[in-house]
């Protein structure tokens, strides 16, 4: 059985409504020249880190320490709403550093709990371009709020042994008889959706509350006879290892490149209709005490060690922004580092829209699960 503390994503945000209208109880604080300021000499103290768990595997936090002297105390959470509760509950300050979906920083920044970014302090000429010209770093004004970590996909994760890897590359294996009811679907709307956008030909960005009804309704509708079971990253994690599944809808690398040394059955594919991104990125709350401790993290967390240890972190590997990090041998093999750069070339970033059809996106989730 699997027993993954976790995970990167959060497949039961229920808070996601609460996100999206959220007033900052802090809004319109804005950052100052001075809370950025690069000159001060170390950082020094306790560095308070709101974060998923891959951020704070013990290599990275050790990386950190020993760099800085600084202590890291950390808070898992799962879903941008949850972690916007924590912070809403927290006495101003509690917290510097935020590690967040890279899709939902513009958001968050808009409701005034982030600071800008020093753009110059960030060594974009050693990240993939496809990551570095994403617009989720910056607002409609041109101020970076986020610096990207680590990236990696939504596709399949399959059993290579029960699963034809012809049927694995296209979308349309959600609707292939042959493996009617061997199919679990992880339970996070955004990305299932957007596959079945995909599979119809709409980009993330093409959809709209309009063609939801029209054009993806139906297909993921149809989709849940195929389905065995619908959870959280445990319950489709254990049904792929147990057997009582094949392969997971939404899933890829994140899902599954931590098991693959230990159970060669297992693989993952991203479908040839896009190559669905998803992103971590870093930031620093507006009101943070030790931003420059926070600083450290990140350029650690972007040092080729750093990049290595957040990418095969204990709790779910993907892959490091940096084109140079310090993976060995056999991590590469597993994470097909070698692709990386051509498969970024066909991806397409899950991307949040407004919140009307962010409201439509999740009253469809709730038929698809009722169904």
């Amino acid at each position: 059985m699997i027993k993954r503390n976790g995970g990167p994503f959060a497949p039961h945000d229920k808070s996601r409504r609460a996100f999206l209208t959220r007033s900052a109880s802090f809004a319109g604080l804005a950052a100052t020249s001075s809370l950025l300021n690069p000159s001060f000499a170390r950082a020094s103290g306790t560095l308070n880190f709101l974060t998923w768990c891959d951020h704070v595997d013990p290599r990275m936090v050790a990386l950190y320490e020993g760099k800085t002297g600084n202590s890291v105390q950390s808070k898992i959470y799962e879903g941008t709403g949850a972690a916007l509760s924590i912070k809403d509950q927290s006495s101003k300050g509690d917290w510097d550093l935020f590690c967040v979906d890279f899709q939902d920083t513009p958001i968050v920044a808009g409701k005034g709990y982030l600071a800008e970014l020093d753009d110059s302090r960030v060594p974009w000429d050693k990240i993939f371009p496809a990551i570095r010209n994403q617009p989720h770093s910056y607002s409609a004004d041109g101020k970076l709020y986020g610096i990207p970590t680590k990236f990696g996909y939504y596709g399949l994760a399959y059993n290579k042994d029960k699963v034809d890897p012809a049927d694995a590359r296209t979308a349309e294996i959600m609707w292939n008889e042959k493996y009617k009811g061997r199919i679990a679907v992880y339970d996070y709307y955004l990305p299932i959706i957007q596959l079945v956008g995909l599979s119809q030909g709409l980009r993330p960005q093409d959809i709209t509350v309009e063609n939801l009804p029209s054009n993806i309704r139906e297909p993921l509708l149809k989709l849940k006879p195929q389905t065995r079971v619908v959870g959280d990253i445990v319950t489709v994690l254990n049904a792929l290892h147990g057997g009582s599944t094949d392969m997971i809808i939404g899933g890829a690398e994140w899902l599954v490149a931590l098991d693959m040394a230990n159970n060669p059955a297992l693989d993952f594919i991203t479908f040839d209709e896009g190559a669905l991104m998803w992103n971590e990125a870093l930031s620093i709350f507006a009101d943070a005490r030790n931003p420059e401790a926070s600083w450290a993290f990140i350029e650690a967390a972007l040092s080729p060690e750093g990049q290595r240890f957040i990418s095969t972190s204990e709790c779910a590997w993907a892959n490091p922004v940096r084109m140079d990090a310090a993976l060995t041998a056999e991590e590469a093999g597993i994470l097909r580092w070698e692709e990386q750069a051509k498969v970024l070339e066909r991806a397409i970033p899950s991307s949040l829209a407004g919140d009307e059809l962010d409201y439509a996106m999740l009253d469809l989730w709730q038929e698809f699960l009722a169904a």
